[in-house]
């Protein structure tokens, strides 16, 4: 299985998504991050079918980092239970690399 994850959640408004963003990356939690958006999401929450807006956050770690990202996510998102998801990723040996590397603890 692969070392790296991509870390997704989303946020109602573009400003929290770059707060979260910029918290993960001057961590070392994550090596960057893409914000992407506004995205329409169709979801079930709570027993309800719903739509709205919001704004994707992409992060990449590693797996080991990623119960730090994921805690540091949970404890600073502005909705109670959001939804947090890594997934196994491959790429260029040069990206993994720099993956790791910069979320060295310094």
């Amino acid at each position: 299985m692969t070392d790296h994850v991509q870390v997704s959640t989303a946020t109602p408004e573009r400003s929290q998504a770059i707060a979260l963003a910029q918290g993960a990356v001057k961590g070392r939690l994550a090596a960057g991050a893409q914000i992407i958006g506004p995205v329409t999401s169709v979801f079930w929450h709570l027993g309800e079918f719903g739509e709205g807006e919001e704004w994707k956050l992409l992060l990449t770690t590693t797996r080991e980092r990623y119960p730090e990202l994921e805690k540091f996510l949970l404890d600073n998102h502005p909705w109670e239970r959001p939804e947090v998801i890594a997934t196994p990723i491959e790429g260029a040996q040069g990206c993994l690399t720099w993956v790791s590397q910069a979320v060295s603890p310094a």
